[in-house]
């Protein structure tokens, strides 16, 4: 029932990466300088923790448009706190810290490495572990909230 839910949603975003990398590569003329299966995990790694985030916030939301207000009161900060926007080592310290539990932080960095550096998974390691640990911890949540609201 959960792979239902979840097999559309990441085969969508796996295309999206494949669409806005093409683009920024062909477009925008961005060097990729790296290996595209390194980029290519990253990006399943950070599915595994968006889908076990969506999943969590679906088990504790009574309705669908519940769902949606939460969803837009964790992503959007999530975003703001990525360091996409803002450099993380210029957030105070409690938003450092809320940093480490954001997978997007992640992402970003192999992104940006992998895409302009050329960096592979020797180096890019740490990165890869968090978002596995996240969203193995994500999924697992769900999967016990989903059973437990069965029951």
């Amino acid at each position: 029932l959960l792979l239902g839910k979840t097999i559309p949603f990441v085969i969508i975003s796996l295309l999206d990466v494949l669409f806005v990398t093409i683009i920024a590569i062909l477009w925008f003329d961005v060097p990729f300088r790296g290996n595209p299966l390194v980029l290519l995990l990253a990006t399943i790694l950070f599915l595994f923790c968006t889908v076990g985030g969506g999943l969590l916030i679906s088990t504790v939301s009574a309705t669908q448009q519940q769902a949606m207000m939460i969803s837009v009161f964790i992503f959007m900060p999530a975003i703001l706190l990525s360091g996409l926007v803002f450099p993380i080592h210029n957030m105070p310290w409690l938003a450092q810290l809320v940093t480490y539990v954001n997978p997007l932080s992640y992402f970003i960095v192999v992104a940006q490495d992998v895409f302009l550096k050329g960096v592979g998974l020797e180096v890019l390691w740490p990165e890869f572990l968090a978002m596995a640990v996240l969203g193995l911890a994500l999924l697992t949540l769900s999967v016990l909230r989903f059973h437990k609201r069965l029951a």
